[in-house]
């Protein structure tokens, strides 16, 4: 008898002392994002720093450089991060298998879930000062960067210069533009050395790549036509128009017309609750902190937080939303 006492006195022991270090072990958050070039990655840097700054050391975040949303979905998909940055007209077509996900091994991902809205991605043209290319139709025969192979940037080029009647790619017809496959870094280099004619940029205002080649005069920002902003928009539902003002960059002394969409932070059904709830609280109470990364994220406040969402929410962040007065759409509830 005496001998059992003192097992169950250890086996307490260690059950308590289990319990103890499970409660202290921080949860382990890698964030996904993009090219160091654009918004994602500076603004999911500055989400790590403040959900392990902020939260009594109950989270361990990190960011990751990616090469955009698509990636983002399927490292999310393979359980190697927890969190994600994307573009919202891309996680739809992977919640709904549709477009490049179609008959693609794993999608429908139903188990994708928005947190909330971040800021609009802004498409960007720039075009080489001194080519003359005024207009996205002056691009045929030119060489161009619609961004890196599959990326979310270079499905967006695809889904513009479409409206324009013009395709890069040898398996869509005709090919009538020459595409060099690079990131944002890499193809303001390539402006800067005038390899390339126009590159396309998609990003929150302002991108540093942009700023890069505005600033060393080797590029300009062109606007898009309204007819054709008319038809991408109609086309793609997620597109919205959207005017750069005037000054937002170097030497950009007049406003560009063009289109963006919405940015989202994204996760899966299997996130635990509670860790959802503290990152979506973490990010809202501290949203001065977050501009300091990104000045995009000026947008990312309470009442947008919905704009532009197209998967459904994690119960997580249902919960704090619902807590601070917004209305969730059944549309949007899992």
């Amino acid at each position: 008898m005496k001998i059992w006492k003192q097992i169950c006195v250890v086996l307490l022991c260690a059950a308590v002392l289990a319990a103890v270090g499970a409660e202290a072990a921080p949860y382990r958050v890698n964030i996904a994002t993009a090219t160091a070039g654009g918004a994602y990655y500076p603004i999911g840097n500055a989400m790590a720093q403040i959900w392990t700054t902020k939260l009594d050391g109950k989270v361990r975040a990190s960011a990751q450089a990616t090469a955009g949303t698509p990636q983002n979905i399927e490292l999310m998909m393979n359980n190697e991060v927890q969190v994600a940055i994307g573009q919202n007209g891309i996680c739809w077509y992977g919640y709904n298998a549709k477009e490049i996900y179609e008959g693609k091994p794993g999608f429908p991902y139903k188990a994708m879930r928005g947190m909330f809205t971040l800021y609009p991605n802004v498409m960007q043209w720039v075009v080489r000062k001194g080519t003359g290319i005024t207009s996205v139709a002056d691009l045929k025969g030119k060489r161009i960067v619609p961004g890196q192979v599959a990326s979310a940037t270079e499905v967006n080029s695809r889904e513009m210069l479409d409206a324009y009647g013009l395709n890069y790619m040898k398996d869509k017809g005709e090919v009538t533009v020459k595409a060099e496959y690079l990131g944002y870094n890499e193809a303001a280099d390539q402006m800067k050395n005038e390899q390339i004619d126009a590159t396309h940029i998609a990003g929150g205002v302002p991108t540093a790549a942009v700023t890069d080649m505005l600033s060393s005069g080797a590029g300009v920002l062109m606007s898009m036509d309204d007819d054709k902003i008319k038809i991408i928009c109609d086309k793609y539902p997620w597109y919205f128009p959207f005017t750069i003002p005037a000054g937002t960059y170097p030497k950009q002394d007049e406003p560009v017309k063009t289109i963006a969409l919405s940015n989202i932070l994204f996760t899966n059904a299997e996130q635990p609750d509670d860790l959802i709830y503290m990152l979506t609280k973490a990010t809202y109470d501290y949203h001065d902190d977050m501009v300091l990364g990104h000045r995009a994220t000026e947008y990312t406040v309470i009442e947008n937080a919905l704009n532009g969402m197209t998967i459904p929410l994690h119960p997580g962040s249902i919960k704090y939303l619902e807590e601070h007065g917004v209305k969730v759409p059944d549309s949007l509830r899992p």
